[in-house]
């Protein structure tokens, strides 16, 4: 059935996307590569999961509160890591290496307080009801995974295209020398950014945990390559091209999954994501030693 399989697309491309987003956020604005987005997007899992069962919190508010704790984490990733490597002027590489060492300590320790082994939410947590229109079975999270995954990127969107604030954060990843004699608090905005960004890789958390009930330690890794693969075929700290580029990424496993096999679920995507990329090495929206907010 083809419809129920873009059904499925659209889902896991929405929080394709979504994680995306805060990836190419830090990039376009402080221009860094932020390695360790895919364990923050796990600890957001683990946040909501402990908040509904321990504390018996509604799903939507663990949702919120696991977004604020994993902005937080990521506040302190870039006050306690990116900031002195700002200060000091490293070479561009020095941040990739530094949020890989953040990225394996925050695994560990998920490891060593929940253990290897998959952990779901508890039974009546998820949202059972569902609508049959035809052959077309559409379930509540689906509906809640979308919709919650598009009013991010839009309000984002429109955060970046149509505010002060936005414009500000422009201006910084065009020069943040420029920015700064403008009169902008670049370091402020900084850190903004930085919670920003984790905070939307902390709700894909959430949302992927819902999708497929079942979350891990090392379920930020395989998130991050995807991750990756979205900016670059998007094009390097473009917000429309990485919620296109989740998208293309979510259509492209599932088909390949329904209709071909799931042993080339990975191959298939990359290899089409390969082919763009000669067409186009900068990306669908991308400028050839340019970045872009």
């Amino acid at each position: 059935m083809l419809e129920q399989q873009l059904l499925n697309a659209l889902t896991l491309g929405s929080v394709y996307a979504l994680f995306a987003l805060g990836f190419t956020l830090v990039f376009g604005v402080l221009g860094v590569i932020n390695l360790s987005h895919g364990a923050i997007f796990m600890l957001g899992s683990y946040a909501a999961l402990l908040l509904v069962d321990k504390l018996a919190m509604p799903l939507w508010l663990a949702m919120l509160a696991a977004m604020l704790a994993t902005g937080l984490i990521g506040l302190a990733v870039d006050y306690l890591v990116l900031k002195p490597l700002r200060a000091r002027n490293a070479h561009h590489l020095t941040p990739m290496i530094a949020t890989i060492g953040v990225a394996i300590m925050l695994t560990n320790l998920a490891q060593g307080l929940f253990g290897a082994e998959n952990k779901r939410f508890p039974l009546g947590t998820i949202p059972e009801e569902s609508i049959t229109w035809g052959s077309l079975h559409i379930t509540a999270v689906q509906i809640g995974i979308v919709a919650i995954s598009f009013v991010l990127m839009l309000v984002l969107l429109a955060v970046m295209r149509r505010t002060q604030l936005g414009r500000a954060l422009r201006a910084i990843a065009e020069s943040p020398k420029a920015a700064y004699l403008l009169g902008i608090n670049v370091e402020g905005l900084f850190y903004l950014t930085s919670f920003a960004a984790a905070a939307l890789g902390g709700a894909a958390g959430v949302l992927i945990g819902l999708s497929f009930n079942a979350i891990s330690p090392f379920m930020g890794q395989p998130m991050l390559h995807k991750g990756i693969a979205v900016i670059i075929l998007g094009g390097m700290g473009d917000i429309r091209g990485a919620m296109i580029g989740g998208l293309f990424l979510g259509f492209a496993e599932v088909l390949t999954v329904a209709y071909i096999s799931s042993d080339f679920r990975d191959a298939v995507a990359f290899g089409l994501l390969f082919l763009i990329l000669l067409i186009k090495p900068s990306g669908m929206f991308g400028k050839v030693l340019e970045r872009k907010a």
